[in-house]
């Protein structure tokens, strides 16, 4: 009986402290992961409303962050620049779709001569 009673114990006690370590064996868990992305996203957003960016562009350049913690933090980060009046940074990269200038001189460039061509012949 006794060795039953220790055995169910022992077992018990071991289980528990397998359970206890479940994040030190890498077994993560999913309401931390959620916290964490939904802070993440709403720190994307106030940092993208901080350096004037439309939320539009938040979701172009961070594709996988939570749309509605992205608009959480851009929307916190809007009142509290408006309370302080804060002004924002100008963001150093540019829209993933906006062109080069160089690129739109080139282009003109070569427009020109096909242009003249087609006059010409």
């Amino acid at each position: 009986m006794k060795i039953s009673v220790l055995l169910k114990t022992g077992l018990l006690v071991v289980s528990a402290a397998l359970l206890g370590g479940c994040e030190q064996l890498g077994i993560e868990d999913p309401a931390k992961v959620a916290a964490a992305k939904e802070a993440d996203g709403k720190a994307i957003g106030s940092a993208c409303r901080h350096a004037m960016r439309a939320i539009e562009d938040c979701y172009v350049l961070n594709p996988k962050a939570q749309r509605a913690a992205v608009h959480a933090g851009w929307r916190e980060m809007d009142e509290y620049m408006r309370e302080n009046k804060l002004e924002g940074v100008v963001p150093v990269v540019p829209r993933p779709d906006a062109k080069k200038p160089k690129d739109e001189e080139e282009e003109a460039v070569e427009a020109k001569p096909k242009a003249a061509d087609s006059k010409g012949r």
